[in-house]
């Protein structure tokens, strides 16, 4: 069974480039990791066996959809650490991905959606 995977096409030039939401999902992740007050990304159990059978942004926190205009809408399921501000962080989370994606991979933002899962210690 393929991997259907979605893609967002720029013209260029001299022809098309194509980034694929894996791509779009690992700026994500590294911009959502960066931000001070985030402990990690909300993993649902069963996330590596998803990946070694081809479904790969499963359980991983992150969601990307990819509007018609190829806006993007991502939504991020973190865990913040005790003691933080939960508004601020998410906030930060927000600014951190939006700016990754735009000067990263020259993609438009519509929206980055903070789901706060879990308050940890650490």
């Amino acid at each position: 069974m393929a991997d259907y995977k979605q893609y967002i096409i720029q013209a260029q030039e001299h022809g098309n480039l194509m980034i694929s939401e894996d791509v779009i999902a690992t700026i994500v992740e590294q911009a959502v990791t960066e931000v001070e007050g985030i402990v990690g990304l909300n993993v649902k159990p069963g996330a590596d066996i998803a990946d070694m059978i081809g479904k790969k942004s499963w359980g991983k926190g992150i969601k990307i959809t990819i509007g018609e205009d190829n806006a993007l809408t991502v939504d991020c399921n973190v865990n913040i650490g005790y003691g933080q501000s939960v508004v601020t962080v998410a906030n930060a989370v927000q600014s951190t991905v939006t700016t990754a994606l735009e000067s990263t991979a020259g993609v438009k933002v519509a929206s980055v959606n903070i789901n706060v899962c879990g308050i940890i210690r650490q």
